[in-house]
């Protein structure tokens, strides 16, 4: 059975230790774990600066290394699983992770103290480690000083309606591999309202309307829905708007659902493969 590199810890020469028997390498190797140290950090899909963004890391988010050259890591994403390459900069040691932000994007700053140096922005779903508080400041392990408001205990006080996490990215612009709140494309859109809700999501479009089997009735669509083209995903808002991430506006827009689909078959796309309810 193939299996899907962009899943897959594999290569001819190397490939995850727990893949020894499943697929052909030259040898295989524990990965190490690195932790995203940046505010986000692109997954690429060659060791250089100028490769394809497939995804991107938020920071405290979890890098599985397998190999190391040229100033670049390949290895997995452990939260949702991509393969690729990540600078060697972006990351360092993991801590325990005990919290993750839950505004949109916030600052955090070199001191307990709003007048203090900023750093970030950090975007919705990236990750903290507490190591000490003082007053309303948490300070994560590398130093920087969270306000608690925008944070919240990992595995609490998850957000309850997905399309209202979407939502709050109204505008945002489009990026290609894009997770971020300073920029996203169509199917990060859908996993950070997700996991925002504490739920699995895959990385790609494919991938999801491969997981969210349930069909929903094209004619009775409700809020929360999505509808899948190929390689597009927008979420329903009620029984006729989206909201979605996509390259036409270049940016996070709301609109018709019948508008998008004249546009995006007009464009030689087709028409919606596919209506699900997650």
């Amino acid at each position: 059975m193939s299996r899907d590199p962009r899943l897959t810890l594999a290569r001819p020469d190397l490939a995850a230790r727990d893949l020894q028997g499943l697929v052909a390498a030259g040898r295989y190797a524990d990965p190490r774990a690195y932790a995203c140290r940046v505010a986000a950090s692109a997954i690429r899909t060659a060791p250089s600066a100028g490769a394809e963004q497939a995804d991107q890391l938020l920071f405290g988010e979890i890098f599985d290394v397998l190999d190391e050259a040229d100033g670049f890591a390949w290895g997995q994403a452990r939260r949702d699983g991509y393969v690729g390459f990540v600078a060697l900069e972006a990351l360092g040691t993991p801590s325990r992770t005990t919290h993750r932000v839950s505004a949109l994007r916030t600052y955090a700053f070199a001191a307990p103290s709003i007048k203090a140096p900023a750093l970030g922005p950090f975007s919705l779903n990236a990750l903290v480690s507490e190591v000490e508080r003082e007053g309303r400041f948490v300070r994560d392990a590398d130093g920087a000083w969270f306000v608690e408001r925008h944070l919240a205990p990992v595995g609490f006080d998850f957000a309850s309606d997905p399309a209202a996490v979407a939502e709050r990215h109204l505008e945002t612009p489009y990026l290609w591999g894009g997770r971020e709140s300073l920029g996203i494309d169509c199917s990060g859109l859908i996993l950070q309202a997700m996991l925002a809700c504490g739920r699995a999501c895959p990385r790609d479009t494919d991938m999801q309307e491969a997981r969210f089997t349930q069909n929903a009735d094209p004619q009775a669509l409700r809020r929360g829905d999505l509808v899948f083209w190929r390689g597009h995903v927008a979420m329903m808002l009620d029984t006729d708007q989206i909201i979605h991430a996509n390259a036409h506006h270049m940016a996070v827009a709301i609109e018709p659902l019948n508008t998008a689909i004249a546009r995006i078959e007009a464009a030689g796309s087709g028409e919606p493969t596919s209506y699900r309810r997650p």
